[in-house]
């Protein structure tokens, strides 16, 4: 049954909220999550999630919906390349995280937290208000899709040392790069956004799980406390915030999945 509509008396709504941000921070690993308010609008349509647990696009996506408490139903694929769902769903190019809104399909994890970011005003902005700033937001997390992603995969399937050390000097020069944007963008403040996690946050706090990984099983620390002091202490932030936290993968369970999934030479 996808009906996931729930009628609460406006006097209720209050307490209704509440309960359901406690379930689901006691049920983080069941099907079901529904953190948030139920609001009495057009957006009360049903949110279903589509997604894999290790997937930092999944999670950007659960960080989000997080954030502005909206109560969703997680479905996990555990075979994406075959879901009829995924197929249905996203038939041009076949990938998760696919959010579900009322019949509506949202594709492409950056696009799903904008699309969350302007339908639901409930919780704080994700990206910022002014269009430079917001351009700017944009900007970074492409750069990190683009350069830091893409640098990790390398270094997880380098076929030999040479290449491998080329990625992680790749990397490396990736987070000197986002340590002076944070300070940049920060102002002083607790996250990329200011006093909360915005975009840029979202985007890059959803790869520290495969840089852990990648700590590691290669000995170098990418965030470290001496080169990247502003990025040390915001990724410990970024880790117990409440948006995160009850989403975020466990790194024993990303090890294990690396090793399963690389059939490299890092992973042995």
């Amino acid at each position: 049954n996808n009906s996931c509509s729930i009628h609460i008396p406006q006097k209720h709504k209050k307490a209704a909220a509440n309960l359901i941000y406690i379930i689901s921070r006691t049920s983080r690993n069941q099907k079901l999550s529904v953190m948030g308010s139920i609001n009495g609008s057009k957006n009360d349509e049903c949110v279903r999630l589509l997604g894999a647990w290790p997937s930092p696009f999944v999670l950007r996506t659960r960080i989000a919906l997080n954030l502005k408490r909206v109560a969703y139903e997680y479905l996990e694929e555990e075979d994406t390349l075959n879901s009829e769902s995924v197929l249905n769903y996203n038939p041009v190019h076949k990938q998760i995280p696919i959010l579900i809104h009322g019949n509506k399909p949202i594709r492409e994890s950056l696009n799903i937290v904008m699309y969350v970011d302007e339908t639901w005003l409930s919780g704080p902005p994700i990206l910022p208000s002014d269009p430079f700033d917001r351009a700017v937001a944009r900007f970074w997390d492409v750069y990190i899709d683009e350069h830091c992603f893409t640098s990790i995969n390398g270094v997880a399937v380098a076929k030999d040392e040479d290449e491998r050390k080329a990625a992680i000097a790749k990397l490396g020069q990736c987070m000197a790069l986002l340590e002076e944007t944070f300070q940049e963008c920060s102002k002083g403040r607790g996250f990329f956004g200011g006093e909360n996690i915005g975009f840029i946050d979202i985007g890059f706090g959803s790869m520290l799980g495969p840089l852990k990984v990648l700590e590691k099983f290669t000995g170098f620390k990418f965030i470290h406390p001496k080169n990247t002091p502003g990025l040390f202490h915001w990724a410990d932030r970024f880790y117990a915030h409440e948006a995160v936290k009850p989403v975020m993968p466990d790194i024993e369970k990303l090890v294990e999945f690396a090793r399963l999934k690389f059939n490299t030479s890092i992973f042995k």
